[in-house]
């Protein structure tokens, strides 16, 4: 029988669809929530941020308390991902001088967005198994919420990504690496870094504009998903 050579396995698999290579979603397909049991948790928020030319945009809930509304999670659901990949978003806050960004639940701290991913079949308990269903981006790529334009680049191996229960990757990577496997949502949250997406409101108005958001496997190119 005629064995493959590597030669014919590596061009029998550049015919393969590549990981992390479905089409890019547009506004569309992002969902401002997270919808619990039929609950949107972000109040005063469309279903849907704006589409722009590059991306996406929402405009934050104004008040002087949460009972204005506030905004928690932004995601969507992604083709598979490369374990070895790296996530890369830019965005752009808009605000006037002296507007203050609050987390609804941790008013003391200041409010942050970062990253987070989720397994498919969660069900919001973050018990028993479900403690390991959503994953948040680690500690040091966490950005604190103000006007101007930044940047987040997380690597997808990073051992410091924790888990809903704030148990570090490196503590339990089978954990993540099934979660990753069988990914559902991935995004952005918005809040404290005490409460990462348990929500945040503007004191004046202010814009959020995601300009790009990135998924580049390890042996691959970039792919722009903004």
């Amino acid at each position: 029988m005629h064995k493959p050579t590597i030669l014919s396995l590596a061009a029998a698999a550049l015919l393969l669809p590549a990981a992390s290579s479905a089409a890019a979603p547009g506004a569309a397909e992002w969902e401002i929530g997270p919808i619990i049991r039929g609950r949107n948790y972000s109040q005063a928020m469309p279903l849907r941020p704006q589409p722009t030319r590059t991306g996406w945009r929402f405009d934050f809930p104004v008040g002087d308390s949460p009972a204005a509304g506030h905004v928690h999670y932004v995601t969507y659901r992604p083709a598979p991902i490369a374990p070895g990949s790296r996530i890369i978003v830019r965005y752009r806050v808009d605000a006037r001088a002296g507007t203050r960004f609050v987390p609804q639940e941790r008013p003391d701290l200041p409010a942050t967005v970062s990253l987070y991913f989720q397994r498919r079949g969660d069900n919001w308990t973050a018990r028993g198994r479900y403690e390991r269903f959503r994953w948040y981006a680690p500690a040091a790529t966490v950005r604190q919420i103000a006007p101007g334009e930044h940047e987040m680049i997380v690597r997808l191996n990073d051992p410091n990504w924790i888990s809903v229960n704030s148990r570090s990757a490196k503590s339990d990577p089978g954990a993540i690496e099934a979660a990753l496997a069988d990914i559902d949502r991935i995004g952005l949250v918005f809040g404290s870094s005490a409460a990462r997406g348990h929500g945040v409101y503007a004191t004046a108005p202010a814009r959020f504009t995601l300009l790009s958001f990135r998924i580049e496997p390890a042996d691959q190119g970039s792919r722009d998903v903004g």
